[in-house]
């Protein structure tokens, strides 16, 4: 992780870069207010992109689960898989439509290891150590997956693959990159960003940038 770029980062959150000062409604308006729209996928990491290949790969899902599973790359891509439309809403202002992408909904997972009653939180982490956090509800949505393929190409380990979190419905540094581990989780733990000045829970539409 470049300590410049996370300074830079650290700075937007105490300055209120970006912020309109403005909220929406997604079922009225489809762009999040300060959005711009970009035809392109802009890189944004933390200064490492992790070598991640079929070998190696391991996913967990664990934490307060009945069931807890640790996939190899072939175990994942036996599990249900399908593709999903959907944008993307970058907290550096960025903006994309209609992303087509492939791989496994939230929700399949949540079913085969059937998460404890009192279960509220999710904890994903990263090959490259990187940690988000989100309600076990905002996880449990028809349109969150774990994504491997974006435009009907594997996903690019610049973009986080071999496998990726998506939540559409929150900024991006939600969807972790290069996701080896969701921790279900009874308590609440705050990831790297959500420690550093920015919004624990990251809706576009409320402009919930920083805290």
């Amino acid at each position: 992780m470049t300590d410049k770029l996370t300074e830079a980062k650290k700075r937007w959150a105490r300055d209120g870069r970006l912020l309109t000062g403005t909220t929406a409604d997604p079922a009225v308006v489809r762009l999040p207010p300060g959005q711009t729209l970009t035809e392109s996928w802009p890189v944004l990491d933390l200064g490492a992109q992790p070598e991640v290949g079929p070998a190696r790969f391991r996913l967990d899902i664990d934490g307060a689960v009945t069931h807890p599973l640790s996939l190899t790359w072939d175990a994942f891509l036996a599990l249900p898989q399908q593709d999903s439309i959907s944008d993307m809403h970058c907290v550096t202002q960025w903006s994309r439509y209609d992303n087509l992408w492939h791989g496994v909904a939230a929700r399949t997972v949540l079913a085969e290891v059937q998460p404890h009653a009192n279960a509220a939180h999710v904890i994903l982490h990263g090959y490259d150590g990187y940690i988000t956090n989100l309600r076990l509800d905002q996880f449990d949505q028809p349109d969150v997956m774990l994504v491997h393929s974006w435009q009907g190409a594997p996903l690019t380990a610049e973009h986080g693959g071999p496998l990726r979190a998506l939540i559409p419905r929150l900024y991006l540094w939600k969807s972790a990159k290069w996701l080896r581990r969701i921790e279900i989780s009874v308590t609440d733990r705050p990831g790297f960003w959500e420690r550093n000045g920015y919004h624990n829970n990251a809706d576009p539409w409320l402009e919930e940038r920083y805290e």
